[in-house]
């Protein structure tokens, strides 16, 4: 597996419609294909691919996105968050990014809007206010107000083991309070 197979899976068999939507099918399909890097990306066997850009955006993409399809509605799904958010920050030290599309450089940061860390957000609005990322910035300025509200994600209690609180709870209960 190398990471332009990465790559041209999540940005050229997938659709942007894929990249968010619950779907169990291509949740199982991730799981078959890429299941054995996802285990292996935690203990640093994907760190050759930070020689190039898509490299370390395909590390990125396996460390963040696909737990969260593999792992769905469970703690494993962010097991991956904390080296991701490193892999991004590292990537942009690198000045990676800049040698990505748009669309592909929000993925390089969505670690930041992953992270239930304030101090990460404000790094998070000034990434996502590049051009060409104002729809994702629309989305980091509603997971921030989510975690200014209440200090975490409660989308996450549930799966993480967290008892809700009253007003979480409430949240959860409006329609549109999920991601």
């Amino acid at each position: 597996m190398t990471p332009q197979d990465i790559h041209h899976f999540w940005f050229e068999t997938l659709s942007p419609e894929d990249w968010f939507a619950q779907n169990p099918k291509l949740d199982r399909r991730i799981a078959a294909s890429f299941g054995p890097l996802v285990l292996a990306a935690p203990s640093g066997m994907l760190a050759a691919w930070r020689t190039s850009a898509v490299g370390r955006l395909a590390e990125i993409l396996v460390l963040d996105q696909f737990p969260r399809n593999i792992y769905r509605d469970r703690a494993e799904a962010y097991h991956g968050d904390a080296l991701a958010l490193q892999m991004a920050k590292q990537a942009i030290a690198a000045d990676a990014p800049r040698e990505l599309p748009a669309v592909e450089r929000a993925f390089v940061y969505m670690p930041f809007m992953h992270s239930e860390s304030l101090a990460e957000h404000e790094r998070a609005l000034e990434l996502f206010s590049e051009p060409g990322l104002e729809n994702q910035l629309k989305h980091e300025r509603r997971h921030r107000a989510i975690l200014e509200r209440f200090g975490r994600y409660p989308q996450r209690n549930a799966a993480l083991g967290r008892e809700s609180t009253a007003e979480e709870a409430a949240f959860l209960a409006e329609p549109g309070s999920g991601f």
